[in-house]
């Protein structure tokens, strides 16, 4: 049995995390806040889709469901004859018809359904039997543009973003200056997908703080400095500055590095509201959390490699075992936060600030 629905006027988080209670345990059990989640979360927020090494060549299309399950929303990418990148609706602008199945390479975009041709930008072409249709075509007749940008080579689109591509990721931008991005490359046998038996926000919240290493991550806190593990709030990010222990594997930091002098093990950067960029010697484990539904959600962890040599060394060693130890400490949330004598916690001042960031935006966007 769910619990009750919660009033709008209850979605809200003390500022101050001294003093501060976390999120009603019925956010997690209400298929009504689920759903509310759709629209004023996910469409407005900025999600991790491919890496330009799947669109190297001019003329090449690439389809892509933006979240499924949850948005499923048929998007485009398309490196254009003249080398631009583009994200576009994938639903041709006749009768609602996919357009792309797999990736390909074009000269135009074509819908087999009716004939209806495009430029590769999305710009309408030409139409069959259409001569007497009266203000024809008009702007609707084009394939809309998404928003889209790039973190090095990765790229990122957006339904109706209510932040800025740089006021999300101008924090990790100036951070990572140094990074080769365009080194990377992604490996897909040691990238999976995980079906985890929880509510998507409390897996990511289980990620956004350190205090549960020492218990729950044995192999992974002997290899870190956890007295120097730190948190970092930006405005719709936040970074755990990870510090490698003496004689682990750690970053060989440039002097233009804000970072240069410290031995960095990871860099563990959460965007909201479902995104994590971990950063290590060895290259960029990406992990997007997927809702699937109010108890279940994918998580893809997505490996690009740039020094395979240190893969199995420092904080980034054991990602399959971490992620194995998350899971069911998760699972055992998701089961716990429906007992009838649990409503809300209270968070680490020095531990869960991450969390408590969190917590503030989920209020903020579905308060809107």
């Amino acid at each position: 049995m769910y619990k009750n629905t919660l009033s709008h006027e209850s979605m809200h988080i003390d500022a101050n995390i001294d003093t501060a209670s976390t999120l009603p345990s019925s956010f997690y059990t209400s298929p009504a806040w689920f759903e509310r989640t759709k629209e004023n979360i996910f469409t407005k927020t900025w999600q991790f889709c491919l890496s330009t090494e799947e669109l190297r060549l001019e003329g090449q299309l690439v389809p892509f469901t933006l979240l499924p399950g949850i948005l499923d929303e048929p998007l485009l990418f398309v490196r254009n004859i003249d080398n631009t990148l583009h994200c576009i609706s994938n639903v041709c602008t006749h009768r609602g018809n996919i357009l792309v199945d797999a990736p390909c390479s074009a000269q135009q975009i074509r819908c087999r359904y009716h004939g209806r041709r495009f430029k590769l930008c999305g710009e309408f072409i030409h139409m069959p039997e259409f001569a007497q249709a009266k203000d024809f075509p008009s702007a609707r007749d084009n394939l809309p543009k998404i928003p889209s940008a790039q973190l090095g080579d990765f790229i990122f689109a957006a339904i109706a973003p209510s932040a800025t591509f740089q006021e999300t990721f101008g924090e990790i931008k100036k951070r990572l200056s140094w990074f080769p991005f365009a080194e990377l490359r992604f490996d897909p046998l040691r990238s999976r997908d995980y079906l985890v038996k929880s509510h998507w926000a409390l897996y990511c919240e289980n990620y956004l703080e350190g205090l549960h290493i020492p218990f729950v991550h044995k192999s992974l806190r002997s290899v870190l400095d956890f007295n120097a593990y730190t948190t970092e709030i930006y405005r719709y990010a936040s970074l755990q500055l990870a510090l490698a222990a003496n004689g682990e594997i750690g970053f060989n930091l440039p002097r233009t590095s804000p970072d240069y002098g410290k031995h960095v093990a990871a860099y563990y950067y959460w965007i909201f509201p479902n995104l994590m960029l971990n950063f290590y010697p060895w290259g960029c484990s990406v992990n997007v959390v997927k809702p699937l539904g109010l108890e279940l959600t994918k998580v893809s962890f997505l490996t690009y490699i740039l020094d395979e040599t240190k893969i199995n060394q420092g904080a980034g060693a054991e990602l399959d075992k971490v992620e194995r130890e998350d899971e069911s400490v998760v699972e055992s949330v998701q089961k716990g936060i429906r007992s009838r004598f649990y409503t809300s916690g209270r968070y680490s001042p020095s531990m869960e600030q991450g969390i408590h960031h969190f917590h503030q935006l989920l209020c903020e966007f579905l308060g809107d």
